[in-house]
Formats: structure tokens, C-alpha cells, sequence
């Protein structure tokens, strides 16, 4: 297994990103695949209060901070690095990528680089699509539809949408479904991963089952779409049962 970059992100606020990041990250958990999370809302994170321990909040602006993911990547052998991208970033991360040389590096098979991109509902977020293309060519590309905290959020001609998501060639479509709100709330107040409310016997065995039949469902979804041959190794996942 190559040591893996993963980015999530969006230039448009408010499309889940966070939660993206949180998922996956328990996806990855749940295959024994050593992970570190970078959460970029510096100075304080979101990502970090789930996630505590293997969490470091980081300021990409600086360059002292890029140095702390990208320099330590060589130092962490067999591990997944998750970066909870901040809104209005992802292009700007990933020109400085390219301006360091990491996408050559990337390219060349030293590091493997994977983009999850979170879209929004409206046509500026498509518009993403297109800005973002460029810089992902010889990276592992998916276009992330979340509808966790929204029943309703796609609504756009199926052949628009088509023609912006046909400008990436390696792109793949993940789908995230709506997770029942108040089960999503409890999550959010316990400020523990989506596995571990599930464990937890303390916490209702109706909001437990609602997590764990969402949280199936996505993982269906990321192993639909190859996420685990793309980090270079195959599913060890049980799938979860009541408890």
C-alpha cells in the first residue's frame, strides 16, 4: 500500500464536507487502515472534536503547516492522510500541490493522491467541477452528491450535470444518503465518530439502528466506487450489526 494523500473539500461552504471527512475516516477505521487527519479550519476544528487523537489543526496558508502533511508523508509508511479541507480552499491547496511538486510526484507513483469532492446544489458548484479538472488528472477523482442533511438536493438537468462530469475521465460518482436528522443531531452532540454512537449501549437503540443502516449504506457506496483498491489494499469490514 502507498502512502496516500486524501483531500475533502469544496470551494462552496456548507455542502458536508466535514462530515464526509468524518465518514470516510471511519470507513478507513473500520478496514484497519492507519489513517492521520488534518482539519483546516485553524485555529479551531470541527473534524478534531470527532477526532481528537489522531487530529492536527493546520493553517495551509503558512507554509510551515504544508510542511507538517506533505514532508511527514514519507515518514508514515502505509498510512492514509485525511485533509478536511476548509470552504473556499480547494483550489488554492491544490495549486499549491502543483507548485511544490506534488502532483508530478503523484503522477510518478511516489505518493498516491486521492480527491473527494463535495458538490453543492447549485450551479456554481458544477461550475467547480471544471476549475478543479485540470489539477486532477493523475489523481483518484470522486464527486461526492451528500445528502445527509438534505432530503431534496440535486436538482439539476441530468445532461448538464453530465457535461461537467464527463470533463474528468477517471471521475467516480459517490452518493451519501440522508441519515434520519435526529439521529445526525445525537451524533453531532455526543462529538464522537459514527462508529462509536453505535457501540455506545448508553446511547437509543432506534438512533443506533438509523446510524448503523446509514452508515452500511455508505460504505456500500465507497466500496462501490473502489476507494480501498485505490488506496492499494482490499476490505477486512464486518459489516455492522445490532448490538
Amino acid at each position: 500500500m502507498k502512502t496516500t494523500l486524501i483531500l475533502v473539500g469544496a470551494d462552496k461552504g456548507g455542502v458536508g464536507k466535514t462530515t464526509i471527512s468524518r465518514v470516510l475516516l471511519d470507513y478507513l477505521h473500520e478496514n484497519e487502515i492507519n489513517t492521520r487527519a488534518f482539519d483546516t479550519e485553524a485555529p479551531g476544528g470541527t473534524l478534531q472534536r470527532f477526532y481528537g487523537d489522531i487530529t492536527e489543526v493546520v493553517n495551509m496558508s503558512h507554509t510551515s503547516d504544508q510542511m507538517r502533511i506533505i514532508d511527514t508523508l514519507e515518514e508514515q509508511p502505509d498510512t492514509v492522510s485525511v485533509v478536511d479541507v476548509r470552504a473556499g480552499q480547494l483550489r488554492t491547496i491544490l495549486e499549491t500541490l502543483l507548485e511544490v511538486g506534488f502532483l508530478d510526484a503523484a503522477a510518478e507513483g511516489e505518493f498516491n493522491f486521492m480527491l473527494f469532492h463535495i458538490l453543492g446544489s447549485s450551479i456554481a458548484s458544477l461550475d467547480e467541477i471544471s476549475e478543479t479538472a485540470p489539477f486532477a488528472a493523475d489523481a483518484h477523482y470522486y464527486l461526492v452528491k451528500n445528502y445527509v442533511a438534505e432530503g431534496s438536493y440535486f436538482e439539476w438537468d441530468p445532461g448538464t450535470y453530465r457535461s461537467y462530469f464527463n470533463q474528468v475521465k477517471s471521475a467516480t460518482e459517490v452518493t451519501v444518503p440522508k441519515l434520519n436528522d435526529l439521529a445526525y443531531e445525537q451524533v453531532d452532540l455526543a462529538g464522537v465518530p459514527f462508529t462509536s454512537f453505535i457501540d455506545d449501549r448508553a446511547n437509543s437503540f432506534v438512533l443506533r439502528g438509523y446510524v448503523r443502516s446509514w452508515l452500511d449504506r455508505v460504505f456500500a457506496e465507497f466500496e462501490e466506487a473502489g476507494v480501498l483498491s485505490a488506496v492499494g489494499t482490499k476490505s477486512t469490514r464486518r459489516r455492522t450489526k445490532a448490538k
